[in-house]
């Protein structure tokens, strides 16, 4: 009897749902949980642990995973440690849960999924092995069908390595900002049952403008090779495809054609689906559809595979980017989620969608941002679904970067990775090197699948059209412009040979050359090099010139407002130069205590702005108009003003959209006290995706002094202005950055 309560019990606690042709069985929750220093499971599990998730969530504790979360005392810049130097003693991992397999489920096909774990992956189904894969980043399915005991309990066990067992063929890199790299299972894990011809693979790929979807499909059949002396090896099969609204489940396209699976193997078909009057997907209407591919073998439903995908069209003309036929700017930032698995707090807060919503989503589309870089390394399957029902862009990055990995293992990688995330709308532009070069992905592998998936644009790193030729189709400059200060020990001398003008708009550094003059679109998506750690210290790579600029015994307040500051214009000069096609600031979310930082405060779990963050608001508005002028609060080489003189500046006006922006622009001077001595108003035009210079005269006060110079943008009357700010200094009073007044947004 007792027996009889806990096959139950497991059978109620997994979730199944059916598509009258496939049934799901969730396997994500609570598993059985231990390690092993050798490559033998446990002979007991004494630990608890959630899938999905990482080792460090296992409970009890293990010990030798909590000294990874140590925060430093100080900081101090010193270079990656190789990550084969460890200090931590690798153990393999393992996953156990018992299942009820019903007996109505024999004669059925039963594959077991896990979308992502790491590192070298071996699944076990009541004592036998059934596969494994060294995969990290993209799913792992194997067949148990062999192995399941039908009306009775099946004990599915999982082995998970460490990263120093990872096989050179494996596609992969280092990072200096991970040490530990935690294993574990770290996306959904779900049983599939079908027929014995499935769908194994579908891709729908919109083409908007011609009104219609490309089905693309490998079918696999698990008959063998030969029944019969004299038989084909073939079975002739019906593919019904069908796509409906997925909101209202209304059906806008139907068609069936025929085909002929190989025997033990997989087939693949393609077909063309007509729709008429689609409705495009965008971030301000994430509108969806849902694919539908049917499977009839001998007139017998065997497989229903469903998908979600958008119609839209994002494409390359000349210098820019277009989102379903227009000109779209990317406006953004950088999500690198394997950093953040080694941050101190991370916890399992990579799988709370509310958190990630909140971070994704809700603060991202507050500030005025429609795009993320998915940055050295990819996320759960769930942070894509959210981005395909919101409406935010994705620029979806491999962990490629300090290359390794065989050429086949590689191909065979990335081809997974396309068939498996290719159907979400969200992401556009596939982005397989970071800040790196390799030949052969950039010249065979990119054209290769650019076959397979026509509808996104391919960025190999910094590979630029001198080493891709045609196949370059955009690039991602990093103009770093603070880099020199990391290991200058002549800070001073430096910056009086190359002052750097925070600010000057109209500046045209010399490393902004090759974006200037490039043929194909420039998608800056890291700038800055001004980090904080979440308690207001600098990160490894930037105390050098937070000290430089405030002192070695700067508040983390001023640290903070440094950042904000450093953040807005420099985002003002890349929105300036209008031949960028995409800014995305690094980074909204990293590491904590490690080489760079992110722009929170405090527990990450509260998703608590920096004020830098508050200011993306303004810099990264659609509209917008910012002031010309070099800061004098923080640039140590300049000149004071003439009091009582007149200042001429630009006024500069930026347009992300495309309709005509006019409002007026009223320019308040405040001074130290944060009082507004003097005010005028300025009306404005700005032509749609242009750039408008608005000449000014400012009277500057008679009285030596810091003031801060503010521009409120109106674009139509009752609406909350648009700032921009320059802190400037008239005569010869003015002695630190100390003694200017510090802006604060309401």
């Amino acid at each position: 009897m007792k027996k009889r309560i806990l096959i139950m019990c497991c059978f109620l606690s997994t979730l199944i749902w059916a598509n009258n042709g496939r049934t799901t069985i969730s396997l994500n929750g609570e598993w059985d949980f231990d390690q092993t220093e050798q490559a033998f499971p446990p002979r007991k599990f004494t630990r608890k642990i959630p899938v999905p998730g990482l080792v460090h969530l296992a409970k009890p504790k293990i010990a030798q995973y909590e000294k990874f979360f140590k925060k430093p005392d100080v900081v101090e810049l010193t270079e990656q440690s190789n990550f084969l130097e460890r200090d931590y003693k690798p153990m393999y991992n393992w996953y156990k849960r018992k299942i009820f397999i019903d007996e109505k489920l024999k004669g059925e096909q039963l594959f077991l999924t896990i979308k992502k774990s790491q590192y070298v992956t071996r699944v076990f189904v009541n004592g036998h092995q059934m596969g494994a894969s060294i995969e990290c980043y993209t799913p792992i399915d194997v067949n148990i069908t062999s192995a399941i005991k039908y009306g009775a309990e099946n004990e599915i066990l999982i082995q998970v390595g460490d990263r120093a067992w990872l096989p050179s063929e494996a596609a992969g890199s280092t990072d200096k900002e991970k040490v530990h790299y935690l294993p574990g299972i770290w996306d959904d894990v779900f049983i599939t049952v079908t027929g014995k011809i499935r769908v194994d693979k579908a891709l729908f790929l919109p083409s908007l403008a011609k009104k219609q979807v490309t089905v693309k499909t490998l079918i696999r059949s698990l008959y063998p090779p030969q029944m019969l002396y004299g038989d084909n090896m073939k079975d002739i099969c019906k593919f019904e495809f069908r796509i409906k609204e997925k909101t209202t489940g209304r059906i806008v396209s139907e068609k069936t054609i025929k085909g002929e699976p190989k025997r033990d193997n997989r087939t693949y078909f393609e077909t063309t689906i007509p729709i008429d009057n689609p409705k495009a997907w965008t971030p301000d209407s994430p509108f969806l559809y849902e694919g539908e591919v049917s499977v009839y073998n001998q007139d017998k439903l065997v497989d229903r595979y469903s998908v979600n995908f958008g119609m839209r069209d994002f494409s390359r003309r000349g210098k820019f980017f277009t989102l379903n036929g227009e000109k779209f700017y990317l406006r953004g930032s950088n999500i690198t989620l394997q950093r953040f698995f080694e941050d101190p707090d991370c916890q399992a807060l990579a799988w709370d969608r509310e958190w990630v919503k909140k971070l994704m989503i809700d603060l991202p589309k507050s500030i005025n941002w429609n795009a993320m870089r998915i940055c050295v390394g990819v996320v759960p399957d769930f942070w894509y679904d959210l981005c395909d029902e919101y409406g935010i862009v994705l620029q979806n990055e491999w962990f490629y970067w300090q290359n390794y990995g065989w050429d086949e293992q590689i191909r065979k990688e990335y081809t997974n990775w396309v068939w498996s995330d290719g159907n979400h709308p969200s992401i556009v532009i596939w982005d397989a090197i970071n800040e790196n070069w390799d030949n052969y992905i950039g010249n065979t592998l990119i054209p290769e699948l650019k076959k397979l998936d026509p509808t996104r644009i391919w960025d190999a790193g910094y590979m630029t059209s001198t080493q891709m030729g045609t196949n370059d189709e955009m690039d991602e400059p990093h103009p770093y412009r603070a880099i020199t200060l990391m290991h200058s020990s002549k800070l001073n001398d430096y910056f009086k040979k190359h002052p750097y003008n925070l600010g000057a708009l109209h500046d045209n550094w010399t490393g902004f050359s090759y974006i200037l003059d490039a043929g194909v679109p420039q998608l800056v998506n890291e700038y800055g090099w001004i980090w904080l750690w979440r308690d207001g210290r600098p990160s490894k790579l930037t105390l050098n010139n937070f000290n430089y600029y405030l002192g070695e015994n700067a508040t983390p307040e001023q640290c903070r407002e440094l950042q904000a500051y450093w953040l807005e214009l420099e985002t003002e000069w890349l929105r300036s130069e209008r031949s960028i096609s995409g800014i995305l600031a690094f980074c909204h979310l990293t590491n904590n205590y490690g080489f760079t930082g992110d722009w929170f405060i405090n527990d990450i779990k509260d998703l608590e702005p920096s004020p830098a963050f508050h200011w993306f608001k303004h810099c990264f508005a659609p509209t917008a108009v910012f002031i010309d002028l070099t800061d004098y609060r923080y640039t140590k080489h300049l000149q004071p003003l003439t009091p009582g003189s007149d200042l001429a500046f630009n006024l500069v006006g930026v347009n992300d959209l495309n309709k005509v922006s006019s409002g007026k622009v009223i320019l308040k001077l405040l001074d130290e006290k944060g009082n507004a001595i003097s005010m005028q108003e300025e009306p404005i035009v700005i032509e749609s995706f242009g750039k408008r210079l608005q000449p000014c005269l400012l009277k500057l006060p008679s009285k030596a002094g810091c003031y801060l110079l503010i521009a409120e943008y109106y674009e139509q009357e009752g609406a909350k202005p648009i700032l921009s700010r320059r802190y400037l200094k008239v005569g010869d009073s003015v002695t630190s950055f100390k003694d200017y007044f510090e802006y604060t947004l309401n």
